[in-house]
């Protein structure tokens, strides 16, 4: 195995590499004055299992380069067998088409990723299931559900559960565990909701909301009895933070206790960290799909959670084709 890093996430890659007990491959992804992409590959890759690591984040274009021209290098240096890696796969919400005359985007980047090279893709919580279905090749696509779930535990700290191998801010529950409450921000992320509510045995509340336009959404109803719960919104994406925080103040005007986001990938888009932060959210907690920016690293109620492990595990059961659905759990 080789395991090769673009620069979209390079602290993950790191991290990955180093759970995986072994270093990157020595490689370069640079500019040309106007901006071109130039990949070099310094090492023997010939029939080797190579694994690119490249979120396709902000900024989109520029990542997705990027990847296209690494998996071109490697299939042309003769590699055996090259895995995308995409913790975050971008333009994954153009997954239909919208209206008359435009795209389904995802498909198109399915569709280049297979052509430049990509002989399998692995990536987490894709915003909509069947991209795995736009590809000609094997997709795995891992959910966070099993981090979120360790990571409540951890903090509300069960009598019996296993402590945490990292330090995280104490989860304190009024009226204990059994008041917590998981809530989906939409009508369409029931389904991770409620993976999640069943994972913690606990109860599951959804938000009714009527989207106006692109990026502005109005809260019209809370499904659900929240009063004096402890309420925590589970979704895939958070972009511009505008019906994350809507739905916090929708439950907190229903009268749940406190709020929580628990979000897979961390967008944030904008003025979305400041949104956040004048939020009722007490914590909004991310995966590091997405490299953390100034801001969000300086923000006091936003945190990250590695998912190194996760896909490391993912990446040696690839390579010792043995079964990676055993991580769902």
């Amino acid at each position: 195995m080789k395991i090769v890093a673009c620069n979209s996430n390079l602290p993950l890659a790191e991290k990955v590499a180093a759970e995986l007990g072994m270093p990157l491959c020595n490689a370069t992804v640079r500019r040309f004055a106007d901006m071109e992409i130039f990949v070099e590959i310094h090492e023997n890759v010939r029939g080797e299992d190579v694994f690119v690591i490249q979120s396709t984040c902000s900024p989109t274009n520029d990542n997705l380069m990027e990847l296209l021209i690494m998996l071109d290098a490697l299939r042309r240096g003769s590699a055996r067998r090259i895995t995308a890696v995409m913790p975050y796969f971008g333009y994954a919400r153009q997954d239909r088409k919208s209206g008359p005359r435009t795209p389904i985007s995802a498909k198109l980047v399915a569709n280049i990723l297979v052509e430049a090279g990509a002989n399998r893709v692995l990536t987490m919580d894709l915003h909509a299931m069947q991209i795995q279905g736009f590809f000609d090749i094997p997709v795995d696509n891992l959910y966070a559900a099993p981090l979120f779930t360790r990571d409540i535990r951890g903090r509300m700290k069960l009598e019996g559960e296993p402590r945490l191998s990292y330090e995280a801010p104490p989860m304190d529950i009024p009226g204990g565990a059994h008041n917590l409450m998981i809530v989906s921000p939409d009508v369409g992320g029931v389904v991770r909701a409620r993976q999640m509510a069943q994972r913690l045995n606990v109860d599951l509340a959804i938000i009714d909301k009527r989207r106006e336009r692109a990026g502005v959404s109005e809260v019209m109803n809370v499904i659900g009895d929240v009063r004096g719960r402890y309420c925590i919104l589970v979704d895939d994406i958070v972009d511009s933070g505008g019906s994350l925080c809507n739905a916090a103040e929708a439950l907190m005007k229903h009268g749940a206790a406190a709020v929580e986001a628990y979000v897979t990938h961390g967008v944030l888009t904008g003025s979305a960290v400041s949104r956040v932060g004048q939020s009722p959210l007490g914590m909004l907690t991310l995966t590091d799909s997405i490299v953390a920016t100034d801001a969000v690293r300086a923000a006091t109620n936003i945190r990250q959670i590695s998912t190194a492990a996760l896909i490391s595990q993912a990446m040696q059961a690839i390579s010792d084709e043995s079964s990676v659905s055993s991580l769902f759990d």
